[in-house]
């Protein structure tokens, strides 16, 4: 995985954090949803990227 790609999926993680906690502060399910969602796909991402690392290495 690229720094390019960490600091991609790091940045994607931190803004999924800051919508969740805006949409709990302002009790806006759909952000806060939308929020979760952002941070689940850059874990997923982030995921991906290892796996890919792990193959090219064997």
């Amino acid at each position: 995985m690229g720094a390019d790609d960490k600091m991609e999926n790091a940045g994607e993680k931190l803004g999924g954090k800051a919508k969740e906690a805006a949409g709990k502060l302002t009790d806006d399910k759909g952000l806060e949803a939308e929020g979760k969602g952002d941070q689940t796909k850059a874990d997923l991402k982030g995921a991906g990227e290892k796996l890919k690392d792990a193959f090219k290495k064997d």
